[in-house]
């Protein structure tokens, strides 16, 4: 029995050692199964990371690509720069044609810079005996006459004006000698090529400062005709009134004569017919004003044309061609003799047309090439004979009165006291 006993516990021993052994191989089976699932996660971990490193990697080289060639503009602006060929900071206005072109002449400029043949230096120095020496030398002395070239016509060509053109390229072409001169013991001069970019640029510059110019002069003178305008209607608006004014007077002192004249015998009789007469004579006369006056402010169009002189200020066969609307056309053209000249407009003719502005505007058309100011035309002065004046007006059907010769009073009386002066002046010199 205890040997039965014996053998059971040594069995159950046995079996459970092996339990034992068995459980811990299992254990260790299932950590290295953990194990081995956990590298696989820190592999695919690895793996990602690896591939946003790829991934970060080439987009640091595409920025750095992309640095790159944006340095190379950079660099090469540096080195125009230095050369004193700045940004321009021109007011070109919403001119894209202008602008376009701008950019046009200041590449152009840069090539000849960057391939070095803005300054030409006509000689190979050498320092010591050294070329490579000789070649810095020349390259620094290029550059700095390029760069006082630039710098003074940078200076200059923001300066430029709608009426000082002239002035500015000479100041530019007396740069370009005088640093040229100075260039001649080392051989170096600018190009003429170079210096006509500069030109070119100075006069794309005035171009729009001239159209600036047209545009103020092109308002000015429709503020001028609108002010212009405003006084005609003024006038109209002040000669219907008075005309409507006068035309009530005269009614009723004409219906006061007519029931005096009922009244009346003989001799007051016949008094009061002929005031009756005259008061009607008046009143027609009221009337066909008040009618003119309406039908002037109704036709818009309607106006004289005038052409004047002025020989004191302009001198002979210089004539003024303008239109006005007032009713009383003289007073525009004493406004025109004010302060802005020394004597006073002589009239040549003053044509009324129910069409004035296309009379106008065509004697203006066909004398344009006559015209004393070729940029700005509206200026209205032509340097043309009278004839000529005529002709064009006949064309229109129209019969107007021309008075050929000026009484250019004040201008006339003011020769005689100076050659008065100068009479006595030299009969006080003679011995």
């Amino acid at each position: 029995m205890f040997v039965v006993f014996l053998i059971t516990s040594i069995v159950l021993l046995v079996v459970s050692i092996f339990l034992a052994v068995f459980a811990m191989k299992q254990k260790n089976f299932f950590s290295k199964y953990d194990s081995i699932i956990n590298l696989e996660a820190e592999a695919k971990k690895l793996e990602n990371e690896v591939d946003t490193l790829k991934k970060n990697k080439s987009e640091t080289e595409n920025s750095l690509a992309s640095l790159k060639s944006q340095l190379v503009p950079l660099e090469d602006e540096l080195d125009i720069q230095s050369h004193g060929l700045y940004q321009p900071e021109y007011d070109l206005g919403y001119s894209t044609d202008l602008k376009d072109r701008l950019d046009n002449i200041r590449q152009r400029q840069k090539t000849m810079i960057r391939e070095k043949t803005a300054v030409i230096c006509h000689r190979d120095w050498t320092v010591d005996g050294n070329r490579t020496e000789g070649r810095k030398m020349t390259n620094r002395q290029i550059q700095l006459m390029i760069r006082a070239f630039n710098g003074e016509c940078g200076a200059i060509i923001p300066k430029v004006r709608y009426n000082n053109y002239d002035r500015i390229v000479q100041r530019i072409t007396s740069a370009f000698y005088a640093i040229n001169k100075l260039g001649e013991p080392h051989a170096c001069e600018i190009q003429e090529s170079y210096f006509n970019l500069k030109i070119d640029e100075l006069l794309t510059v005035h171009q729009y400062q001239e159209q600036v110019q047209f545009e103020k002069e092109e308002q000015r003178r429709i503020n001028e005709q609108i002010k212009e305008e405003e006084r005609a209607q003024r006038e109209l608006e002040k000669a219907r009134h008075q005309a409507e004014k006068e035309e009530a007077q005269y009614q009723k002192a004409l219906e006061k004569a007519r029931e005096e004249v009922e009244q009346a015998t003989g001799k007051k009789q016949v008094k009061l017919q002929s005031e009756i007469q005259r008061l009607n004579e008046l009143l027609l006369e009221a009337q066909m004003n008040k009618e003119r006056a309406i039908s002037r402010a109704q036709m818009t169009r309607s106006g004289y044309v005038y052409v004047i002189s002025n020989i004191g200020s302009f001198g002979e066969e210089v004539y003024k061609i303008g239109m006005t609307r007032r009713l009383e056309p003289n007073d525009r053209v004493r406004e025109l003799g004010g302060a802005s000249v020394p004597f006073p407009f002589d009239v040549h003719a003053m044509i009324y047309s129910e069409d004035a502005p296309t009379l106008e505007n065509d004697l203006h058309k066909k004398l344009e090439g006559r015209s004393v100011n070729r940029i700005n035309i509206r200026k209205e002065f032509f340097k043309v004979s009278l004839d000529e004046i005529e002709e064009i007006v006949q064309n229109h059907d129209i019969d107007a009165n021309f008075i050929r010769i000026p009484s250019a009073d004040q201008f006339r009386q003011t020769q005689i006291i100076i050659a008065q002066g100068n009479q006595k002046t030299r009969s006080r010199g003679t011995p």
